[in-house]
């Protein structure tokens, strides 16, 4: 017998003989008050009822009914193949919310090579927004989403660049340039202003917007037929580049005509066609280097109304290394071993000539940029080179140093350097009276709040001033 029974019997009085037995066969037996002692969770009538499943329960359920090799339903719809990219880099020109600012003017064709404009914001035209567009010149990370039309800052350097530019080619020479400096200082950008001054000047530009897409193993190759040494083709990327090419210069090159006959071309294009036909041919991945190569020849024609090219790309040290990609004995393939990266540090180095005036200008990138020391060392020999020191005081390798690399440092050995900086005060002030005007910067333009945020951006750089006053505006 149970304790709380026991209990109970000593309490209840009993009768006494064989009535004591009469009392108890027909007496009810009460239920007991306490539960028996124990440790399990007791089961009542209610808990034995099916129960509707709750918010809980519900995910309880899903994970208990999950098997290997099914994929749970999370409700929602899954993203479609390169959805996530697009919206990754997905870039936004103008905003109707931002208020229009008044007095200002379109850059025009000789108006970023005049001292009178250093300090001013100036608006890029329509046309060259599309052209800029085409040749993905424009990056996800700047601001121009929050203003109401693409406009840019002239700044010292674009002035100095663009001048050095306008005298190559006067020479009929093509200016061979690094652009180097600090994180968020304006690479790109400036960049980015001398594609406008080549598209306003009716240049040739060929564009390679990010160098990382051509060393990290993400598009296809192929080893390019009877070459020696062995060179490999992207032709999926070198097909796009020459759609943004001919989209983006589509004008001049209806203007020109071919000169040579290229019988190799995956079309006849006979002598005298329009050097658009010739770049239209170019329809599948497998003809795309050929037509590349041939482009490149007619444009790089002496005379003939050729007009000069600007050959550009952004993150110059991610193709100053060892790419990902492998040959087919899996030895990995260096990435002036690949065709396009090849033409166009052999350009920058002056080893393939422009013949008819130009420019091939490099950007480094310090956001997401390898460590590259020949790289690192042949910038800071030109640096020192150029501030006039002697041939004993450049820097030198480190002695039994073993990753450094010969064919990077001959690429740089001859290349001009522009260190970029931060922006002056007067420029920094020119910029935050725009973003006043624009309505996203609520604040009183005056020396002390502009003198605040030049020194709290470190001397005036763009990218920290845009995140002290832009950070709660961007989108």
């Amino acid at each position: 017998m149970s304790a709380p029974n026991c209990l109970r019997g000593c309490l209840v009085q009993r009768p006494a003989g064989g009535a004591a037995a009469t009392l108890l066969r027909h007496s009810t037996v009460m239920p007991a008050t306490a539960a028996h002692f124990s440790t399990s969770t007791p089961l009542h009538g209610n808990m034995m009822k099916p129960q509707k499943p709750g918010p809980k329960s519900k995910v309880l359920l899903v994970a208990k009914q999950w098997k290997k090799g099914k994929v749970a339903d999370r409700g929602g719809k899954s993203p479609l193949p390169g959805e996530r990219k697009a919206f990754r880099k997905r870039i936004l020109l103008s905003n109707n919310n931002a208020l229009p600012v008044e007095g200002l003017t379109y850059i025009g064709p000789g108006d970023l090579l005049d001292h009178k404009n250093v300090g001013k914001v100036m608006s890029i035209p329509d046309a060259a927004v599309d052209q800029l567009r085409t040749a993905e010149v424009f990056k996800p990370t700047q601001t121009w989403s929050i203003f109401r039309k693409p406009s840019m800052l002239v700044r010292s350097e674009t002035v100095d660049l663009l001048n050095r530019m306008h005298t190559a080619l006067g020479k009929e020479k093509a200016l061979r340039l690094v652009i180097a400096g600090d994180r968020i200082t304006g690479k790109s950008m400036l960049l980015l202003q001398a594609i406008t001054h080549a598209y306003l000047n009716d240049y040739i530009v060929i564009h390679i917007p990010e160098a990382q897409e051509l060393s990290i193993g993400a598009t296809e190759y192929a080893p390019v037929p009877h070459s020696d040494p062995v060179q490999f083709m992207q032709p999926n990327y070198v097909l796009k580049l020459i759609q943004a090419i001919r989209k983006a210069n589509e004008k001049l090159l209806a203007k020109m005509t071919t000169i040579y006959s290229h019988p190799d071309l995956p079309q006849n294009i006979p002598v005298s066609s329009p050097l658009l036909a010739l770049a239209n041919s170019a329809k599948e991945p497998e003809s795309a280097w050929i037509v590349f190569r041939a482009l490149f020849q007619e444009l790089t024609v002496k005379g003939h109304g050729r007009p000069p090219i600007l050959f550009s790309l952004d993150g110059l040290a991610h193709i100053m290394k060892m790419s990902e990609y492998r040959t087919a004995a899996f030895e990995p393939i260096h990435s002036h071993d690949l065709a396009l990266v090849r033409l166009f540090t052999d350009c920058l180095s002056g080893a393939v000539s422009l013949p008819n005036g130009g420019a091939v200008l490099a950007a480094m990138t310090r956001g997401n940029a390898p460590r590259v020391p020949s790289l690192d060392l042949a910038l800071s020999r030109r640096a020192a080179e150029q501030a006039g020191r002697h041939k004993n005081q450049l820097p030198q390798r480190p002695a039994f140093a073993k990753d450094y690399d010969d064919r990077v440092e001959a690429v740089l050995q001859t290349v001009e350097l522009l260190q970029l900086q931060g922006v002056s005060k007067p420029e920094a002030r020119s910029l935050m009276e725009y973003w006043a005007a624009s309505g996203v910067l609520r604040s009183l333009i005056d020396e002390a709040t502009v003198s605040e945020k030049w020194t709290l951006a470190g001397n005036g750089i763009v990218g920290e001033m845009e995140r002290a006053a832009l950070l709660t505006s961007r989108f």
